[in-house]
């Protein structure tokens, strides 16, 4: 990962990109970033776990200088590889330009109201994340929970 990550000078992004990485699948399967989406093929179409975290890297990259160039937060940038580059858009369009839940809910609920038959939670109205079934509003707390446990760990070592 870090490997991948200093081909475009961001080593120091490694212990966020293992966060993705854990959250996403745990660092299991073939596609351990869940990158296929951001190729626009449909989940889990990529199987050679490398070029899924090629792709993840080159996903993050991608949002991260977006992210950079509209003036948003790190936050918002973690939060982007979940929801997409219209949430750096979103909330490079708001006053304070920061990520918080309560934003992240906002632009899930506008990306439902444009296509309800498809954002649905799998039908499950139990699911902690219904009616915000686009994307996960949880996304950065958790990535970032992940990689500060990560990064304490890559220091010890």
């Amino acid at each position: 990962m870090k490997t991948e990550l200093e081909k475009y000078n961001l080593g120091e992004k490694t212990a966020i990109l293992l966060g993705i990485m854990y959250h996403e699948s745990r660092g299991e399967g073939n596609d351990p970033m869940q990158s296929s989406e951001s190729l626009g093929l449909k989940p889990n179409e990529i199987q050679e776990i490398n070029l899924s975290i090629k792709q993840g890297v080159k996903h993050f990259v991608q949002m991260y200088r977006y992210g950079e160039e509209k003036g948003v937060s790190m936050d918002t940038i973690i939060q982007s590889y979940n929801m997409g580059p219209g949430y750096i858009d979103f909330i490079a369009n708001q006053e304070a330009k920061q990520h918080s839940e309560d934003t992240a809910k906002q632009f899930s609920k506008l990306k439902v109201d444009q296509n309800p038959a498809t954002y649905t939670c799998g039908g499950n109205k139990q699911n902690f994340r219904y009616p915000y079934c686009y994307g996960d509003f949880t996304y950065t707390t958790k990535v970032n929970e992940k990689a500060k446990l990560i990064e304490e760990r890559l220091q010890k070592n």
